[in-house]
């Protein structure tokens, strides 16, 4: 082996020794390694059962299952009101404190409860009101019970103390069992309502555990908190919840207002493809997670995040169209128009890198919240009022561009705000 090569041998074998000697390295790499291999096997054993689930229920039926879902995903954002952001930046700085980490245990489980029973009665009001919603609101009721799941789980909590071998533990237990179920209880068209009931079981049996270990491991301690304490939660937490918000007008309106507009087969056919989207996004959302915490304490380490995370979202928006033929196979999908949605739907996925670098873990870290809330106030709103004729015009295809354009009005608008801020500076 000539010379050269064995000396870059041992600097590699160098550079591994010092991240591995390097405690705070050590935490980042035990986080990602922990939250990709959830993430994955998260994705990934849906993607295993959703040609299955494709075959047996037929696009239709599983169309309505994605619309039922992307109703519910309204009110999971509302339920979370930015606490994955903001209780995770309280408890990584507090984390020493079992004063502080009481209360704002207590803080976030009163404002997401009473953010849940308000969900409950707009949801249960929509789907027996409006007719086509109450012809399958079966589906529509055994999808809600999922928001009681979210809402318990305190995924903000384990991040926040950068213990991710607890969220991953837990839902791997949810999509095993949920895999499992699919295959063992879904053998017809008709048993459709099985696959929400499920879901539901998954997430709530999972936060129920998860807080069995928060109050005997970690021994937190729930306490009513005073009216004002409440309020003043709500107020603080209100522009980065504005900021987390927001995208779910334009990301989840896509897909709900297809599903009203056009019919449940189109939809079924524009999720399964955005499925294959949403692992390149997940993998991206893994990094600037694992990163949050770690970035919250040591700022300098912004350039080296900043240089993976571009080549990181290049590459995840290339591979799906390389690998498209073998995708589409996997999924015995044969529509026309299905590459031309799957190569607008990976452009979104560079968009979505430039967010969490310039959105999440630059402006959000420096607590310059308002800047990102702007941003995503105009991009999101913009993104909500354009998708109603871009889908009723051009349907799947407006769907999908109206997804990406407004990705990119986010994305783009970080990294223009970004460059004008470290002009400021120099």
């Amino acid at each position: 082996m000539p010379k050269v090569r064995i000396f870059e041998l041992d600097k590699m074998i160098e550079k591994i020794k010092m991240i591995s000697k390097n405690k705070e390295m050590k935490v980042l790499m035990e986080n990602f390694i922990s939250l990709f291999s959830l993430q994955i096997i998260g994705m990934c054993l849906p993607l295993i059962t959703l040609p299955y689930v494709l075959r047996v229920l037929e696009l239709s039926n599983y169309g309505i299952i994605v619309l039922a879902s992307s109703l519910i995903n309204y009110f999971i954002a509302i339920t979370d009101y930015s606490f994955k952001i903001t209780a995770t930046r309280d408890v990584a700085v507090f984390k020493n404190s079992p004063q502080k980490l009481n209360l704002i245990y207590s803080k976030v489980l009163i404002v997401k409860g009473i953010l849940l029973l308000i969900s409950i009665v707009v949801i249960s009001l929509i789907v027996l009101l409006y007719e086509p919603f109450y012809k399958e609101r079966l589906i529509f009721f055994l999808t809600m019970p999922m928001l009681f799941g979210y809402v318990i789980f305190p995924e903000w909590f384990f991040q926040g103390i950068e213990k991710m071998k607890y969220i991953t533990f837990l839902n791997l237990g949810i999509k095993v069992f949920f895999t499992l179920g699919v295959f063992l209880f879904i053998t017809k068209k008709e048993d459709y309502w099985v696959y929400p009931l499920l879901q539901s079981l998954g997430f709530i049996v999972s936060g129920i555990i998860a807080q069995f270990i928060l109050v005997k491991k970690y021994k937190l301690k729930f306490f009513m908190l005073k009216r004002q304490m409440i309020k003043q939660a709500f107020i603080v937490n209100y522009p980065v919840f504005t900021n987390q918000f927001l995208p779910t007008l334009y990301n989840n309106t896509s897909t709900f207002m297809l599903g009203i507009m056009a019919n449940s087969l189109t939809l079924g056919l524009y999720d399964a493809i955005k499925r294959i989207i949403d692992l390149g996004v997940m993998f991206i959302n893994i990094l600037s997670r694992v990163f949050f915490p770690y970035l919250n304490r040591n700022k300098n380490a912004f350039e080296s995040y900043k240089k993976l995370m571009l080549i990181s979202g290049l590459t995840l928006t290339l591979l799906p169209i390389i690998f498209s033929k073998l995708i589409f196979f996997y999924l015995n999908i044969k529509s026309e128009d299905s590459f031309e949605i799957l190569v607008i739907l990976c452009l979104g996925i560079f968009f979505v890198s430039l967010y969490d670098i310039f959105g999440v873990n630059y402006f959000i870290i420096k607590r310059e919240d308002k800047i990102v809330m702007r941003n995503t106030v105009f991009a999101s709103l913009l993104g909500f009022v354009l998708s109603f004729p871009l889908i009723s015009y051009f349907g799947i295809i407006g769907a999908s561009v109206n997804l990406t354009f407004t990705r990119g009005l986010m994305g783009g608008g970080l990294l223009y705000k970004y460059i004008g801020h470290k002009n400021k500076i120099k």
